[in-house]
């Protein structure tokens, strides 16, 4: 046995929105900086990306290895059903993968530069059962985002499932919830939950920015098919960005960005009174209104869930720089990975002292993160969250009360766990 960290959730170079870098040799190299073992090989049903993947990636005793970088690779996409409803699935093979474009070619689109994910016109209980047809696993994709997901428009696993959710053994939680959250849902205990980047670039502070931990005897889906069916204590960390950090995060104006209340909301009739946009509910407001719990409770099995911020975003909040791509940004990035080998032994790992020779307030940032002396200004309606460092408990009690009119959204959360509490 042995841990991989791992991001089953990508998009390639031929999905919408996503950049021309995300080629397999970009994201292997890329992926061994940020220190992921595993990663999916995404969009698999488009068939440029299908002949891409099979140019760059070999097969070994079931494993798909990158063919020059020791990066492995599970199979599978994401794929959107008549309901519009994002669902992740993985593969065990190329023959798999075709003869899962054949029987889904005459449901929709699944070529095509340009276009989003690959949309059918079946619904998730149609769509599972033909993809276990193919020897594939199916689950929701980020489980609770607004307009794509499968908690924006059911209230289960069943309703959206049917006969099909026997066969629904994981959920992708997203960038907008955590195992806190999700489980506050009694239905989601039964399932493995992992974390995943969909990332559309493959710079490191995109790619693994969430990914999961899993021991595994080999890096392969037959294993990962295992971890999800029958031994989820397997999966050790969850490790993504905090929730507060989602574009939809907090019930808010698309337009605007105003916060309300839920009561609010209903109340205007989901209207904006400052500038006549349409308030969106937010991610925790759905999760509240389907929750079975008040307090947290997990199964037995469920990992610990790790909040993180990308090593880029720690340095650029302590130089002050202009942006993240700044010179002043990445060469301490680089310098960082280069000397400690990885951005997650870096942000997790590394004692502060060695950080602290290359630069001070990166390792005095680094080491308030790690204490959990972190505030965030919650996001909604479309517009991301904010993290805030705190250099000490006392400074972030003062910012609490600074920023109170921002915070409000905050009231739902549990103070951020320290890594010395994982």
């Amino acid at each position: 046995m042995k841990l991989y960290d791992c991001d089953l959730h990508i998009h390639g170079s031929y999905s919408g929105g996503v950049s021309k870098n995300m080629l397999i040799p970009e994201i292997s190299m890329q992926a061994k900086l940020k220190g992921l073992d595993i990663i999916a090989s995404g969009d698999i049903l488009n068939k440029e990306w299908l002949r891409h993947l099979k140019e760059n990636l070999c097969e070994e005793n079931g494993c798909f290895r990158d063919k020059k970088i020791d990066v492995f690779y599970i199979l599978g996409g994401e794929i959107n059903d008549v309901s519009n409803v994002h669902h992740l699935f993985f593969l065990p093979n190329f023959e798999s993968a075709e003869i899962l474009r054949k029987k889904l070619s005459s449901y929709g689109r699944l070529d095509g530069y340009g276009f989003g994910r690959p949309s059918i016109s079946l619904n998730a209980e149609k769509l599972a059962c033909i993809i276990e047809e193919a020897n594939g696993i199916i689950g929701p994709a980020h489980a609770f985002t607004p307009y794509y997901s499968m908690y924006s428009h059911f209230s289960s696993l069943q309703s959206c499932y049917g006969a099909q959710v026997k066969n629904v053994f994981f959920m992708e939680l997203g960038l907008s919830a955590d195992s806190y959250f999700a489980d506050l849902i009694s239905g989601n205990h039964g399932l493995a939950f992992i974390t995943c980047s969909d990332a559309h670039s493959p710079w490191p502070h995109r790619l693994g920015r969430e990914f999961t931990r899993i021991e595994l005897k080999k890096p392969c889906f037959e294993d990962l098919k295992k971890v999800f069916m029958e031994e989820r204590e397997r999966i050790k960390l969850n490790v993504g960005l905090d929730p507060r950090e989602g574009k939809y995060h907090c019930t808010a104006c698309n337009r605007c960005y105003s916060k309300y209340s839920i009561e609010s909301a209903k109340g205007l009739n989901w209207r904006c009174p400052r500038c006549k946009g349409t308030i969106k509910k937010g991610v925790r407001d759905r999760i509240m209104e389907l929750a079975d719990f008040k307090e947290e409770v997990h199964p037995e099995f469920r990992a610990p869930y790790l909040h993180i911020i990308p090593l880029a975003e720690i340095i650029l909040m302590a130089t002050k720089a202009k942006d993240i791509n700044s010179e002043a940004v990445q060469s301490t990035w680089h310098e960082l990975v280069s000397k400690f080998g990885s951005e997650i032994k870096v942000l997790l790992d590394v004692e502060l002292s060695e950080i602290q020779k290359i630069d001070e307030k990166v390792a005095r940032h680094i080491g308030a993160f790690r204490q959990g002396n972190v505030l965030y200004i919650s996001g909604g309606g479309g517009k991301y969250g904010e993290p805030i460092i705190c250099a000490s408990q006392e400074e972030l009690e003062l910012k609490k009360l600074e920023l109170r009119d921002v915070l409000e959204c905050n009231s739902t959360f549990k103070g951020q766990k320290t890594l010395a509490e994982f």
